[in-house]
């Protein structure tokens, strides 16, 4: 502070620094969407004139690669909660592709008459045990949610309940090759979570967009 005659001088104060990153949360959510529709329709039983696994490139190139980025980028922006979502799913992605080229393939190229049973169980049960960990991760990710916005919310809240509702199928489907009725009912709900993704990265777009006029509301926090 300097004195000058009869007027205080105020130090100046430097601008706090600004990110030059963009916001990466729509590209994580429509990430997340695109992969997360892809495998719901072929749980859902959509896909009868398609392989079914038209969701598996997409979950290491967009919903595994891209996702992981944006959760890079958004510890760049000190977004925890945004870091852990989007680096967790990405792996998600990722660990669950290799997980059909490393483990599922190869055990049903192996199948015997005599081992159908058991290895279509087995593996119908590694997914089980896999949705479980991961809807236990998305618990606490489904609470603190409740502090960002509704759409943010809605999407962690449709994610718990696929979650949950495909982990219960996989366990209770035995030896089942084909989507049973719990599955099915899973993978209409990962509909609705890819489409509550798709449309908060919409959202988000259009708030990211300099001088954008159209604005699609995402909600206030459901715990302010």
């Amino acid at each position: 502070m300097s004195v000058s005659e009869d007027r205080t001088v105020q130090p100046t104060v430097a601008p706090a620094p600004v990110s030059g990153i963009a916001d990466p949360a729509p590209l994580g959510l429509a990430a997340f969407a695109l992969t997360t529709f892809l495998l719901s329709a072929k749980n859902a039983g959509w896909m009868t004139h398609a392989t079914g696994n038209a969701w598996l490139g997409y979950a290491f190139a967009y919903g595994g690669f891209c996702q992981l980025l944006a959760g890079m980028w958004e510890f760049r922006n000190r977004n925890v909660f945004g870091a852990t979502a989007f680096s967790t799913y990405g792996g998600f992605w990722i660990g669950l592709g290799l997980w059909v080229l490393l483990v599922a393939n190869p055990a049903v190229a192996a199948i015997k008459p005599s081992t159908l049973t058991s290895t279509v169980s087995g593996l119908n049960h590694d997914l089980g045990w896999i949705l479980l960990v991961f809807a236990i991760f998305n618990t606490y990710m489904l609470i603190l949610s409740t502090q960002v916005n509704l759409a943010v919310f809605a999407v962690f809240l449709t994610l718990e309940l696929t979650e949950i509702i495909l982990c219960i199928g996989n366990f209770t489907a035995g030896a089942a090759l084909l989507p049973t009725g719990t599955i099915k009912f899973g993978g209409y709900v990962g509909i609705l979570t890819a489409l509550a993704a798709w449309y908060t990265s919409a959202a988000l777009v259009s708030r990211g967009m300099a001088g954008g006029k159209l604005l699609l509301p995402v909600g206030k926090p459901i715990v302010a």
